[in-house]
């Protein structure tokens, strides 16, 4: 089997859509993508696919490590994302060419479901050239906690602050331990949550509001700091019971290499930024060396999902997969946000069934998923570029979206 070619989709909100051909009609699907900057990423795409057409599929790993390492420059956030989603769409067409799914090539499964979660809460100003209005009114935080639990998950995260200032004000600590005490207080200790910080928060303003959310029993803190600090996360750590979770925007073994050792409780390396499955299987091997659990990011699209719950079936230290597309309603076609748009991409939307806030083990071989190819084609002709919003503080300087 040779590969042939490719095509690359564009696609609302953010996402962007790789496939793979073979000259034996078997096809790989894959989203190499990073959040605003698709184009760019395209093109690293089209780029690293001259050392993988006319090649066979099946040498995943040979052809992994030439398109890491075959520049004398490499690595980053725009050629690991652009390798992970090529990654993706070879292991897709391996899985289909034997007829298996990914996970039985990884090891078989480990279990036989996984769970998800949901997010609560507006996802803040997009306008902003201002700063941030506070988005997390606990009111809707509270109406989109029902609406998550109604669809049987048993799970929720949100941001609990828009844009601070480096050291804010009283108020506003108390406002942040506010919005979280008023969700534990509404889905009582059943309901696990998680807050994602977002890197909001500088290391002096996260080591305040520490103490007040730890009688909350939160199942983890994301991204406390921005990842240019992760060599401050022992300090992070230490000052808190609350586990901690990183890893969203760190690209490799090497950047998780030293913060696995500081202690984190979970890791959240991207499938469709971090290497593909390839990698992120090697990185969940050195997390659980360290008694640290996985979580995969995923703000994204169906494929990316599929890629991560493929992983998340073989991998023994799993605690729990991120979804954005609305799992686990009882009214599948429903549509309550534009992330819900990715259902129509699938021909069967049953794979990602959730009623109970656990995804069944998928059977179908590659990705365990069908693209609407027609669907596909059509929604790329209508795409726009999204940018990430704006922020600033008060005084007009730069803000932390």
């Amino acid at each position: 089997m040779i590969v042939t070619t490719f095509e690359l989709f564009f696609l609302a909100p953010r996402w962007v859509f790789l496939k793979i051909e073979t000259d034996e009609g078997i096809s790989g699907w894959g989203e190499p993508v990073l959040e605003g900057r698709a184009h760019t990423v395209a093109a690293a795409v089209d780029e690293l696919m001259l050392d993988v057409v006319g090649k066979n599929p099946f040498e995943i790993e040979r052809l992994w490590q030439r398109m890491k390492k075959g520049s004398f420059y490499r690595g980053g956030a725009i050629m690991d994302s652009a390798l992970a989603g090529i990654d993706q769409a070879l292991w897709d067409i391996k899985g289909k060419a034997l007829g298996v799914p990914v996970y039985q090539l990884l090891g078989g499964q480990v279990r036989d479901r996984v769970r998800i979660y949901g997010h609560i809460g507006a996802a803040g100003s997009e306008d902003g050239h201002t700063h941030a209005p506070v988005s997390t009114d606990i009111k809707e935080l509270l109406a989109s906690a029902d609406a998550q639990m109604a669809r049987g998950l048993t799970a929720l995260k949100f941001c609990p602050a828009d844009g601070l200032e480096h050291i804010d004000t009283p108020e506003e600590l108390k406002n942040i331990v506010a919005r979280v005490t008023a969700v534990r207080e509404h889905v009582g200790d059943a309901i696990d949550i998680a807050l994602d910080f977002h890197g909001r928060f500088s290391l002096a303003m996260a080591r305040r509001v520490f103490p007040y959310l730890e009688p909350l029993n939160l199942l983890f803190i994301e991204e406390p700091v921005l990842p240019e600090f992760t060599d401050q996360f022992e300090l992070i750590v230490s000052s808190t019971s609350t586990p901690i979770a990183t890893g969203e925007r760190l690209f490799d073994r090497k950047d998780f290499k030293d913060v696995l050792r500081s202690g984190i409780a979970v890791a959240q390396p991207d499938l469709s930024h971090a290497g593909g499955i390839s990698e992120c299987r090697r990185i969940a091997s050195m997390a659980e060396v360290y008694d640290v659990s996985m979580a995969p990011h995923c703000p994204l699209g169906p494929i990316a999902l599929a890629a991560c719950l493929q992983l998340d079936f073989a991998t023994p230290n799993f605690l729990i997969q991120e979804q954005v597309i609305g799992l686990g309603r009882a009214d599948a076609g429903s549509r309550l946000d534009i992330y819900d748009s990715a259902l129509k991409y699938l021909v069967d939307l049953s794979v990602f069934d959730a009623p109970n806030g656990y995804i069944e083990l998928m059977t179908r071989p590659g990705l365990g998923i069908e693209i609407d190819e027609a669907e596909v084609r059509k929604a790329s002709e209508s795409a726009y570029r999204w940018r990430a919003p704006f922020w600033t503080h008060k005084d007009g300087s730069h803000a932390e979206w």
